[in-house]
């Protein structure tokens, strides 16, 4: 959901497949400190997850964000 949120908003994003790259795995859990995904980092800062996102969104601060990468 959270591609096909970033997607409709025409916004580019980097997807990290961590199930075929254990490094890349290790590395997420270490800079969000969760072991859920999709984990989402903008200005490589961790927001969270998609619920989080939304959330972002829905108080206008997510154009904010990426407005200062």
């Amino acid at each position: 959901m959270a591609k096909q949120f970033l997607t409709r908003k025409g916004i580019e994003f980097d997807e990290i497949r961590i199930d075929i790259d254990p490094t890349k795995r290790q590395e997420m859990m270490g800079k969000s400190r969760q072991r859920t995904v999709p984990q989402i980092f903008i200005n490589n800062d961790a927001i969270g997850g998609y619920t989080d996102l939304i959330a972002l969104e829905k108080t206008n601060r997510l154009d904010g964000l990426l407005a200062q990468s």
